[in-house]
């Protein structure tokens, strides 16, 4: 590969942070406006342009760099369903993939002039991006792997990425890196001190205590407290049943025996914990079964899982056991169950059985919770509300503080993120397969399931309870994302039922309100169009329809992205905790893998999780998607106080802010209460996510208005 010098990549960054990218909108009352925003879907679209139009996900691959770049094309078919994304209007380089950019120029990519990063954030941006500079030249990294180990020798060696630093060799491209990048720019790839290291701030998970990640109570408390509390699930019948396709998969259904758990309830029969509520699962089976013959034909060797655990009197979650699972060679699956151990090889194996866990909930985590489920399903929105409610419509001045930077962080994500060969299938177990995963699992995704306690209840970890605050009643009480989450939902709710009750008195006003009815018209048929038949879509005839919808857009692009986002470096930048990939089985008795692991079971442990340049990549890329940009916007503010001149609309948003701050401060309090062990649990790491409020930085917390990183 030939090596582009990084004075042209400085040079591109600096043209763009000097370029203007926030412009006025231009102010109109009548359609003329909208019809122009529409453009009309021909031609490539030019940074001066303000075109708001979809397109299919059909320029992460490029037939032209050889069939490994391949990917198939998402949306607009049965087989690859997906949400729309915004048209560039790119060149095709054959009928179905639009052309792509190159490297240098991902700055470039077209989004419309109004949703283009305002130069803080820019800067931010490009400030902490620059660590990615090796991305530039993946051939000149491949080198330093090949000519070193690329593995971590021991924990106390992972560890040294955050007090001491790792050397790098003298290799050509980082000669030139270093020769070529200001001092400034350098502290942030290196922190430089003369030689070259790679540094990073040490992850909350460990600042209290080295090793207490390790234990099984920390383990199952981030299922509620950690940054991917979204997928556990209250367990209804014993063994857990699979929902596959048993003619296309055969028998799925778990392998896991009373005997596996039955002295580890307690004194409670299987039957009566599942009926006291007290038994959990974190299943990841169905997901990945019908991919995992083709994701272990790359790098990758890792397992379908899943994992019960049951709920303790004193409200933590106690893992019971965790099954391993492949796919069978002609039908149906092959798994091994594993129990909870403290000693001698066995509790090395079950340490390596929690890995699995891990790796199957970061990748479900980054492609699903994450990618898919905040940044993928809100870009339609954005596309909609902007083609067909004018800026002084109502509902556009409440939606639009929500939509900030979603289109160009999405943008810069189809360049360098989940592309062939981008990040994300550098770092995460599925690898090229991972975008196809994700428009596998999009299939089910259902809008209204978005709300707060639909979302619980589907999951059975919560039930309708009218006496309750929020009308409905935990079943896990010390569950921290769920107990912050309602208070947050219940708020933007009651601000939400506050703006349009002002401006909508009936429901013949929303029945009537053309440009809502063809918002949502084309939002369901063209942003969404893959789903546009399924029977859950609010039909927008009523107020309580607008109120619930409004409520759930703004919901997933605040608080649901914040609680899947912002703690990606404080839980995941500590890679034993969280792996993205493993790259070996489960050792068996009687191999030399098994004797491996007996005679240095931290170094197995470190040899089948993620490689060394990997998890240089993957913190690297986690580090920045944490950090909050120093003009972020958080929920309960506005950026321009004067965005209504309606006095009652004006109210009810401060009262939404003051209701904001109680709910804080009641947040922090019971933070402090040594009774609710899941908030911060043995590593000892409050749970902040949901605080509303943040300073710029690696915080980790902080509810900015929009999927805005």
């Amino acid at each position: 590969m030939q090596i582009i010098t990084v004075n042209l990549v400085f040079s591109l960054l600096t043209r763009h942070i000097c370029h203007k990218t926030h412009q006025h909108r231009f102010v109109s009352t009548g359609k003329k406006n909208c019809f122009q925003l529409r453009g009309n879907s021909e031609g490539e679209l030019q940074e001066w342009d303000r075109v708001y139009d979809y397109d299919v996900y059909n320029d992460l691959g490029s037939s032209k760099k050889g069939p490994e770049y391949f990917r198939p094309v998402l949306g607009g078919s049965s087989e690859y369903p997906y949400p729309r994304r915004g048209r560039t209007g790119r060149k095709k380089e054959d009928p179905n993939t639009e052309s792509r950019l190159p490297l240098l120029e991902s700055l470039s990519i077209y989004v419309p002039r109004d949703e283009r990063f305002s130069h803080l954030k820019m800067a931010d941006v490009l400030a902490y991006g620059l660590k990615t500079v090796a991305q530039v030249a993946k051939n000149g990294l491949d080198a330093f792997a090949d000519a070193t180990p690329n593995e971590f020798d021991s924990f106390e060696d992972v560890l040294k990425l955050y007090e001491g630093g790792i050397k790098l060799p003298s290799v050509p491209l980082l000669e030139n890196i270093r020769k070529n990048i200001p001092l400034e720019f350098l502290e942030e790839i290196f922190r430089s001190d003369g030689e070259r290291f790679f540094k990073f701030p040490k992850p909350q998970v460990i600042q209290y205590n080295h090793s207490a990640w390790r234990t099984d109570e920390e383990f199952g408390r981030e299922m509620l407290a950690g940054v991917n509390p979204v997928i556990i699930r209250r367990l209804e019948e014993f063994p857990p049943k699979s929902k596959l396709d048993r003619e296309q998969y055969g028998d799925q259904n778990s392998k896991i025996s009373e005997e596996h758990i039955q002295n580890s309830l307690d004194g409670l029969t299987i039957d009566e914990a599942i009926r006291k509520n007290r038994m959990f699962i974190l299943d990841h089976h169905d997901a990945l079964m019908p991919y995992l013959r083709r994701i272990n034909t790359t790098s990758t060797k890792t397992y379908a899982t899943r994992t019960l655990l049951f709920l303790k009197d004193d409200g933590t979650l106690k893992p019971l056991a965790i099954e391993l699972s492949l796919p069978h060679d002609e039908y149906g699956f092959n798994s091994e169950v594993y129990t909870p151990a403290e000693n001698g090889v066995e509790s090395s194996i079950w340490q390596l059985a929690k890995a699995y866990v891990g790796v199957n909930d970061s990748g479900y985590h980054q492609l699903i919770s994450h990618w898919l489920h905040t940044h993928a399903v809100i870009e339609p929105f954005v596309i909609a509300t902007n083609r067909h409610l004018s800026v002084l419509h109502p509902i556009y001045k409440l939606l639009e503080p929500h939509f900030r930077d979603t289109m160009n962080i999405n943008a810069l994500a189809r360049q360098i993120l989940i592309n062939a060969d981008g990040f994300l299938e550098l770092t995460v177990y599925p690898s090229k397969y991972s975008m196809e995963l994700s428009s596998s699992l999009y299939r089910s995704w259902d809008f209204t399931e978005q709300a707060l306690p639909e979302d619980l209840k589907k999951r059975g970890v919560a039930v309708d309870d009218p006496n309750s605050p929020h009308g409905v009643r935990l079943l896990i009480k010390d569950y921290p994302y769920a107990v912050d989450g309602l208070e947050i939902w219940s708020a933007i709710k009651e601000w939400v039922r506050d703006y349009c009750f002002f401006y909508y008195k009936t429901d013949e006003m929303v029945q009537n309100d053309n440009e809502i009815q063809s918002w949502w018209k084309e939002l369901r048929e063209e942003g969404h169009g893959d789903l546009k038949d399924a029977p859950w879509w609010p039909k927008m005839q009523t107020r309580e329809e607008l109120i619930q919808s409004c409520t759930i857009i703004i919901w997933v692009g605040s608080a649901l992205h914040a609680a899947v986002n912002f703690g990606q470096y404080p839980y995941g930048g500590y890679l034993l905790n969280r792996p993205s990939t493993s790259r070996r089985f489960m050792p068996r008795q009687g191999f030399p893998e098994y004797e491996e692991l007996e005679s240095n079971p931290d170094k197995f442990f470190l040899e089948t999780i993620t490689a060394q340049l990997q998890t240089l990549l993957g913190i690297s890329l986690i580090e920045i998607l944490s950090r909050h940009s120093s003009d972020e916007v958080y929920l309960g503010q506005r950026d321009n106080p004067e965005w209504t001149e309606d006095k009652e609309p004006l109210e009810a948003f401060k009262k939404f802010g003051r209701k904001l701050e109680v709910i804080q401060d009641r947040m922090l309090d019971m933070n402090k209460d040594v009774n609710l062990k899941n908030r911060f649990g043995p590593v000892k790491v409050p749970y902040t996510l949901l605080v509303p409020t943040s300073e710029a930085g690696l915080t980790g917390r902080g509810i900015p208005n929009s999927v805005s990183i």
